[in-house]
């Protein structure tokens, strides 16, 4: 008896899970013609004389009844069948990219699945994250999305079929699904690719990283899986649709409509649930045993090197984290996106691997050739990303504007570092002065100072508030921070709606839905981000970070330094031409302690004069 392992064990395995799948698919349509077929039998009997009479009105009223009711469930049937159908799986966000941008990562993708034995990805795309997979993008809704115009939508179309034969598309005429009478041959998956990984890694290590998801179009192909797959993500569109089916409708009776809708979605997502609790662990069996198979065959192509790539990945993901959380994302909360966020990654982990140990030897690997040589235009490519990235984990605009335009890294320090540090200090100098008005004394003269105006913005008025006896009794003994942390929550808060309201962001309206009708879609139309970077900041927080932006602008404009940006922690200030990484804990004393001691002591070596005003925006 001959004994089956490696990738034929895993692909069989797979292979049998996809029919168990495709048996609860047969068990519910049986189970929605069970009353059909009865209502057949009685009809038959009826008229053949061998069940009953045509007198009999006790069998008269049974076939009625077993004859309406197969006429309801069917019916039923065909309503929750066409939303599964029709239903949009979710498709992730990507920029695609063209044969004609990138013949080399093509020519690579083509020559590793040749070298699989497997068929290659119909496409490429690119994501801005430190991942990679296959995405099947085969239904029939996904073919439209070219047509829309948005700068957003065509971050997630599905790119143009590769044309000619022998390339990582289908060939010539295959892009299109082939009906046989036996079965259907359904379409490779597009191979989606983190741009991080093409920008830090080299060539051959970007190869043995691509190998065990390249060698995973083999099962995806194969139409039992393919199959199986189709109508689980079906089930799980149809689930998406349900959720939304209750929502108002914009017609001429919107209240009736939704009250219509609303029980009928609600019972096709009650069979949807239904069906995929049912075909759950099977599906979930699928896809281990179509992940195992596709790893034992990649066994074979450059075992060695995806180790090193495999370390690679560790390291790209701790750069790109911090590039995102540190660098990116005070800019994105101020209107601006760095729109090169993919070469930004290579100074950041180049900078780790500097600062790290255990990553000294990972410098030698610049001398190689990186993997964003294998596009034309790396640099259009990285912008395109770059603004992909900021929708994702922040939210905003389609296109540049206004208030949303991209940076240049050369340009930050002065262009975002420099601005947010005076927009925070405007913003704490403009609460002191609320405070001020608030807690006037009855019947008191105005100070002389305030006469004519504001009080200056000083770094001494800041620290003089937080140290002082506190104004309001309510304030507490540490000079007023927890009043004055509250304040500015509530005040970021309000900026952060008012710039959302003014963005457009929110499901946009006419959008194409899911199901092809009108409805957001949460990941692109909306403008919501998918994957917030960081926890909302507590009010302590956002006074660190305020008055820490008072010290800095006191500082540049007093003491001689400059804004400046660190690849790893972001906003930097540097005095002498060197980073001072040491302020934090002085601000922390004066905030959380009342103690001015230490923020003094600083200030005097620096140089700061805080009694001088501040210049704000």
């Amino acid at each position: 008896m001959r004994t089956v392992a490696g990738p034929e064990a895993g692909a069989l395995a797979a292979r049998a899970r996809a029919l168990a799948v495709l048996r609860i698919r047969s068990t519910a349509l049986a189970v929605a013609l069970l009353p059909a077929a009865a209502a057949v039998v009685l009809l038959a009997g009826s008229a053949t004389g061998s069940i009953g009479g045509s007198q009999d009105e006790g069998w008269t009223a049974l076939r009625w009844v077993v004859t309406g009711g197969a006429l309801v469930v069917l019916m039923l049937a065909a309503a929750v069948a066409a939303v599964v159908v029709r239903a949009r799986p979710a498709l992730t966000p990507t920029v695609p990219i063209a044969e004609e941008t990138a013949p080399d990562l093509y020519q690579l993708v083509r020559d590793l699945a040749e070298r699989l034995e497997v068929p290659a990805p119909s496409a490429i795309a690119l994501t801005p994250d430190c991942d990679s997979w296959l995405e099947d993008r085969t239904h029939p809704a996904h073919a439209h999305r070219g047509e829309r115009r948005d700068r957003g939508a065509l971050a997630v179309e599905e790119p143009r079929p590769v044309r000619g034969t022998g390339g990582p598309g289908p060939a010539a005429g295959a892009d299109r699904v082939v009906d046989r009478p036996e079965r259907r041959v359904p379409r490779a998956p597009v191979l989606v690719i983190g741009s991080p990984f093409l920008w830090w890694m080299r060539v051959a290590e970007l190869r043995a990283l691509l190998a065990p998801v390249v060698a995973g179009t083999g099962p995806s192909v194969h139409p039992d899986i393919a199959s199986a797959r189709r109508f689980v993500r079906g089930l799980d569109a149809a689930v998406a649709v349900a959720a939304r089916g209750g929502e108002p409708s914009s017609g001429p009776a919107p209240a009736l409509v939704a009250a219509v809708r609303r029980p009928a979605f609600a019972f096709v997502g009650w069979v949807a649930r239904l069906l995929l609790r049912g075909c759950r662990d099977q599906a979930a069996e699928m896809e281990r045993a179509v992940a195992a198979a596709a790893s034992e065959r990649a066994q074979t192509v450059d075992y060695g090197l995806r180790i090193v790539a495999q370390e690679q990945v560790g390291l790209a993901y701790a750069g790109w984290d911090r590039l995102l959380t540190r660098v990116a994302l005070p800019a994105w909360r101020m209107g601006r996106w760095p729109s090169r966020l993919d070469a930004g990654v290579v100074s950041a982990l180049t900078e780790l691997s500097r600062r790290d140990r255990l990553a000294e030897g990972f410098t030698s690997r610049l001398s190689e050739r990186p993997a964003c040589d294998l596009l034309e235009e790396p640099g259009v490519i990285d912008e395109a990303t770059s603004l992909l990235a900021a929708r994702l984990f922040h939210g905003g605009p389609p296109e540049p504007g206004p208030d949303w335009s991209p940076v240049d890294w050369g340009a930050y320090p002065e262009e975002v570092v420099d601005r947010k540090w005076r927009q925070e200090a405007a913003r704490l100098n403009r609460l002191l002065d609320e405070r001020d008005d608030t807690h006037e004394p009855v019947g008191a003269a105005p100070a002389p100072a305030r006469a004519s105006g504001p009080a200056p913005a000083t770094l001494a008025r800041v620290i003089d508030r937080l140290t002082g006896a506190p104004a309001d009794p309510a304030d507490g003994a540490d000079g007023g921070a927890p009043r004055l942390a509250a304040r500015l929550s509530v005040e970021v808060a309000r900026e952060e709606a008012a710039a959302t309201r003014a963005h457009g962001q929110g499901p946009a309206a006419g959008a194409e839905g899911p199901a092809g009708g009108s409805g957001g879609d949460p990941w692109i139309d909306g403008f919501a981000p998918a994957f917030p970077l960081q926890p909302p900041r507590t009010g302590r927080e956002l006074l660190a970070d305020h008055v820490t932006a008072m010290v800095c602008c006191a500082a540049v404009d007093t003491a001689g330094a400059v804004p400046g940006l660190d690849w790893l922690d972001g906003p930097a200030l540097l005095v002498g031409g060197r980073r001072r990484a040491d302020l934090a804990h002085p601000v922390l004393s004066l905030v959380e302690d009342g103690d001015d001691g230490p923020l003094r002591a600083w200030l005097g070596e620096v140089g700061v004069r805080p009694e001088k005003p501040v210049r704000l925006v």
